[in-house]
């Protein structure tokens, strides 16, 4: 069986550092991720293009193919937020759920087919654990003005005892080789 990392290679996809929740000068008043028990809740992202808030309406500015694109870099995000909160991508259980926000002009209907970029990434990175429930909104207004804005459940092999566990052990088996 291959990896996450694996997969992530064979996309030419590198995981970036995980960069603030938003960017230039906003100080969120949340937390990337909560861990509860086996599961993760990781706070709506933003899309960005390079490396810049990615802002407008879908079906008006912004194409039901660039909205697709926009949910997939969206989960790329997603996903190096999830390894700093689990530290493996292979410890993923599977994907439980996104709720996806999509920034949509009055008549645009294809909120359903944005979501898609980040469904179809999360498939090529964790296979079956990557069928996710999901709900797709379009809306009339996203922080910033952002076109998909997306946020994320995911179960974990490991709970939150046994990181505890994991991690008490790490240090004494630092504090063992000093």
């Amino acid at each position: 069986m291959t990896s996450a990392y694996e997969r992530l290679k064979n996309l030419q996809i590198t995981l970036p550092d995980v960069p603030p929740p938003v960017g230039d000068g906003y100080v969120a008043a949340f937390v990337p991720f909560v861990r509860t028990g086996n599961q993760i809740h990781l706070s709506g992202r933003l899309a960005k293009k390079n490396g810049k808030l990615s802002c407008g309406k879908l079906g008006e500015k912004i194409t039901t193919a660039e909205g697709k694109q926009a949910a997939r870099s969206v989960a790329i995000e997603l996903l190096a937020t999830l390894r700093a909160a689990i530290g493996d991508l292979n410890d993923v259980r599977r994907i439980v759920k996104l709720l996806v926000f999509v920034n949509s002009g009055p008549h645009f209907t294809e909120a359903h087919m944005v979501v898609n970029g980040a469904f179809e990434l999360f498939i090529e990175v964790f296979e079956e654990r990557g069928a996710h429930a999901r709900s797709a909104l379009g809306v009339s207004q996203i922080p910033f003005g952002c076109c998909v804005e997306i946020e994320m459940v995911v179960e974990t092999i490991v709970s939150e005892s046994e990181c505890e566990l994991r991690n008490a052990h790490e240090e004494e088996t630092e504090w063992l080789w000093v």
